[in-house]
């Protein structure tokens, strides 16, 4: 019907004239419907075929639309993500990044949810996610490189396969601070200070390295978002992830490193019992890579 002639059609698809005759007398006789009448040496479709070709037209379009959706799949155009953030990365870091990832892949359909850290260890490690970055204390600093062509340090816990970025904990300080122009600041500096404590845990880093300082007033909470929004009102200072403090410079505090050094413990988790696919592969290289830029510079402890 699209060509207008049998000789024509076969060109098309490559096969004789006579196979496509055969084929045509089959589709009738499987049918029981004419489909074309003949006229000498041309074919005329008959009402039902042009009746049927419409309903065919719609089938083949949905079998492109498969193909191509296959084919974004297949270029990381396309495809399903499912992705949650911990708080510290949900202010800000984390969905800038997912936005920029998703600029280029219209197709692309992407579920994100803010959620505590152990939701997010169990839902991913129940298939529920893809990828999660979550808190995973991993010690000190590790001081580890990571480049797109080298592996990056990771570590297999139960169900997870654990990827920890070189978060190094930085001060978050009143931008009118007497310790702001210092280069670095050290546990002792912090002798008769307002403390923001974002964990109670005694054995956490942060906990062990202010244990033998001298404070005045504690305040405690559970959000580094909210340990920050305290220090730009000058209430305190707050040791916190580089993550969710950047957020904040330019906005009442600024931030230097801190002494001793460790890292806060922020990781991108995924199970180790199922495979990423392609595009979650995809995005886990280049948001490993973006994170490891982002510390390297370091701008966020510039004056």
């Amino acid at each position: 019907m699209l060509t207008g002639a049998m000789t024509a059609a076969a060109e098309t698809i490559h096969v004789t004239q006579p196979a496509v005759s055969r084929l045509i007398r089959d589709l009738e006789a499987e049918l029981g419907l004419a489909l074309f009448q003949r006229r000498g040496n041309r074919v005329v479709p008959t009402a039902e075929a042009h009746a049927l070709l419409v309903e065919v037209e719609r089938s083949f379009v949905g079998l492109r639309q498969i193909n191509a959706f296959a084919g974004d799949i297949r270029s990381g155009r396309g495809g399903t993500l499912r992705i949650a953030v911990l708080p510290a990365m949900a202010a800000g870091f984390a969905p800038r990044f997912i936005a920029d990832f998703c600029r280029g892949r219209p197709n692309l359909k992407v579920s994100i949810y803010g959620l505590p850290s152990p939701t997010i260890r169990d839902r991913v490690t129940g298939g529920d996610l893809d990828l999660g970055i979550a808190g995973f204390p991993v010690g000190p600093a590790r001081g580890y490189s990571w480049s797109p062509t080298d592996a990056p340090l990771r570590f297999q816990r139960g169900s997870l396969t654990i990827i920890p970025f070189d978060d190094e904990a930085v001060l978050a300080l009143p931008i009118d601070h007497r310790l702001a122009g210092q280069r670095v600041v050290r546990a002792e500096d912090l002798t008769d200070e307002n403390l923001i404590l974002l964990n109670k845990d005694v054995r956490h880093p942060i906990n062990i390295a202010l244990q033998s300082v001298r404070h005045r007033q504690v305040i405690d909470t559970e959000l580094s978002t909210i340990a920050c929004a305290l220090v730009s009102e000058g209430i305190g200072v707050a040791i916190v992830d580089p993550f969710s403090a950047a957020e904040f410079v330019g906005r009442g505090l600024v931030l230097r490193p801190f002494e001793p050094t460790f890292t806060v413990g922020t990781a991108i988790v995924h199970s180790t019992d199922r495979t990423l696919s392609l595009i979650a592969r995809e995005f886990l290289t280049a948001f490993l890579d973006h994170t490891h830029q982002f510390l390297a510079r370091a701008d966020y402890l510039r004056l």
